[in-house]
């Protein structure tokens, strides 16, 4: 099929208008920089255009990030929940206890935002990283994402998206390292990398 066939259909057909009424299923994934924040500019775009929008964080917990300032700007159309104990380092043969309890944890917060009816996008962050993890379950992930309102966004964040997210994904994008400061040694810098 050509991109040409693939173009939505300029007369506005129903099929183009029903279309638009539907909620994305969004992974932002990759090694490269970048996922969490492309995210925030998506929540922010739907901010604008009258969504309420919730962003949920899996792996970030009680650290300072510039972005729990900010969001705290924009409620309550937006909020933000850190849900994670910060940085982990999980052996994804054998995940430790306490980690698969934080992120069973988070994730029955992310299901009760996802089906509340109160957001028009739901920002998933850096979940890909807790199913590779072996932290949550990827069948569990995958009901829920299908059964979600029709109308809502959900966007999921994180490395290594598994390859059942991608095939029921509306929009992938991949990022990929070119170049990083880290690889000369220079360490994270305030308002780039928290």
């Amino acid at each position: 099929m050509s991109i040409d066939t693939m173009r939505a259909d300029p007369s506005g057909s129903d099929d183009t208008r029903r279309g638009l009424d539907r909620g994305y299923i969004i992974v932002l994934t990759g090694y490269g920089k970048g996922k969490t924040t492309c995210a925030m500019g998506m929540a922010m775009r739907a901010v604008g255009q009258g969504l309420k929008v919730a962003i949920l964080q899996f792996l970030k917990g009680s650290w300072k990030y510039g972005e729990l300032d900010t969001v705290k700007r924009l409620a309550p159309d937006m909020i933000i929940r850190p849900l994670g104990e910060g940085f982990v380092h999980v052996d994804p043969e054998n995940p430790a206890l306490k980690d698969i309890q934080c992120a069973e944890a988070a994730w029955r917060v992310c299901k009760e935002a996802i089906f509340s009816g109160n957001y028009g996008m739901v920002v998933l962050d850096e979940v890909n990283n807790a199913i590779a993890y072996g932290l949550l379950s990827v069948d569990e992930v995958v009901a829920v994402l299908q059964q979600r309102p029709t109308e809502l966004h959900v966007v999921l964040t994180g490395r290594d998206a598994h390859p059942r997210i991608l095939e029921i994904a509306d929009l992938v994008t991949e990022m990929k390292e070119v170049k990083h400061p880290y690889r000369k040694g220079i360490t994270s810098r305030k308002g780039i990398e928290y």
